[in-house]
């Protein structure tokens, strides 16, 4: 298992390679978040966190997944900084020996990711207005209650 909080963007591809190779793997699982624009003016989307502490919070989070699930294999990345429309924010990958497994995890980690990671994310808009902070969404809180 492996996380990474980090400012780089990452390769898929390289990300995946040998990923889920235990003899025991049936499934692979792979989610890739982006930057996307609801408004028709986002810039950017500013990405803060508090170094160690969000590592073991993912951690702790990638840790009850494979219990759970019993995954052979799991990876998570997410960045920070200053991200454009369209660049990547994060993947979640999971490994595990069925499918239903293998997507199971990989949906109560982005419902977790996106609620309890501890990141703040501002949006900033090209027409230069005050950037504001990103709010937390009842329909994310509300995903939570199916774990």
């Amino acid at each position: 298992m492996k996380v990474r909080v980090q400012s780089d963007d990452f390769d898929l591809a390289t990300e995946l390679a040998g990923f889920g190779q235990a003899a025991n793997t049936g499934a692979t699982v792979t989610f890739t978040g982006l930057v996307r624009d609801d408004t028709g003016v986002l810039d950017c989307l500013e990405i803060e966190h508090y170094p160690g502490m969000c590592e073991r919070a993912i951690t702790t989070i990638a840790d009850e997944a494979a219990a759970r699930w019993s995954l052979t294999d799991c990876l998570v990345i997410h960045r920070y900084g200053k991200l454009k429309v369209g660049e990547q924010i994060m993947m979640v990958a999971t490994a595990g020996r069925h499918r239903a497994e293998a997507f199971e995890a990989a949906e109560y980690l982005m419902d977790y990711l996106k609620s309890r990671a501890p990141f703040w994310k501002k949006e900033v808009s090209r027409d230069g207005a005050d950037a504001q902070w990103v709010s937390a969404k009842d329909s994310d809180e509300d995903a939570l209650t199916r774990w």
